[in-house]
């Protein structure tokens, strides 16, 4: 059996591999699919699957999927029925799947011809459960790092003490944690190798630089400067750090960051 975990109905347990993270333009190239039956049993799946789109460098670097590993698969499109079936009957589960893993899934049905119905679904993410569990204010890392309750949130020298017993209190209860300054920022660091500005607004796609939010996400910076200079120009005018700023100016004047060789 599976614990406490009660079920009505099959539950999938699933996690994606992909050549990007937006939904609308990236394919599967991995699924992998837990399936967990009321009455204790349970199947396993992995399919790994040709997008039909190359998959960035950077990418292939993180999930170690390349190009030529997926080129004697199935396109989704061969599998779509198969699957649709599979799933027909089950809620959903996984990590951070309600921002990503859904979305795309959906998007590869769409493409296939199947419209993937949600609505008599139940989706666990156990990422969000995470989140509420241990919620990323300073109160509670002060609780949980420290054992106290903060007195005086949000006043500076309140936040500012607890802010250094919950730094200490991290190298104290993890050993993987360098006690470095150069350590600690590398393991602040959640831009990634690929991040072209600090605020991960524009990152690279093997050698191109790629817009990382909103409705333009995925697309290549030369591409919008030579045919969607507007969204460039927003960027420009609006509240956005000074160096996500440079890199549109400079885009809109012909110049593009230039990747060094053997940057990941």
């Amino acid at each position: 059996m599976f614990g406490r975990l009660e079920l009505k109905r099959p539950l999938a347990v699933f996690d994606i591999e992909s050549t990007g993270v937006n939904p609308s333009r990236d394919r599967i190239v991995e699924i992998s699919v837990i399936k967990l039956f009321p009455d204790g049993t349970q199947q396993s799946t992995t399919r790994r699957l040709n997008p039909g789109i190359p998959i960035p460098p950077a990418v292939t670097a993180i999930h170690g999927i390349s190009d030529a590993d997926v080129a004697n698969e199935p396109f989704f499109a061969e599998i779509a029925q198969k699957l649709y079936n599979y799933l027909d009957d089950c809620d959903l589960a996984g990590y951070n799947i309600t921002t990503f893993d859904v979305p795309l899934l959906e998007c590869e049905f769409k493409r296939a011809g199947y419209e993937f119905d949600l609505s008599g679904r139940k989706i666990v993410d156990a990422y969000n459960i995470f989140c509420k569990l241990y919620p990323r204010t300073l109160t509670a890392a002060y609780k949980f790092f420290c054992g106290k309750d903060l007195v005086n949130a949000h006043g500076a020298a309140a936040d500012t003490s607890a802010t250094l017993e919950v730094l200490l209190g991290q190298l104290d209860r993890h050993s993987e944690l360098e006690g470095t300054v150069e350590g600690l920022a590398q393991a602040s660091d959640i831009a990634g190798p690929d991040a072209v500005d600090r605020t991960r607004r524009f990152k690279w796609s093997g050698n191109e630089v790629v817009v990382n939010f909103g409705k333009n996400s995925g697309r290549t910076l030369r591409d919008l400067a030579e045919n969607d200079p507007g969204f460039l120009r927003w960027i420009i005018k609006n509240d956005f750090p000074d160096d996500v700023k440079s890199i549109a100016s400079d885009a809109l004047c012909g110049k593009f960051p230039s990747r060094q060789a053997g940057d990941n």
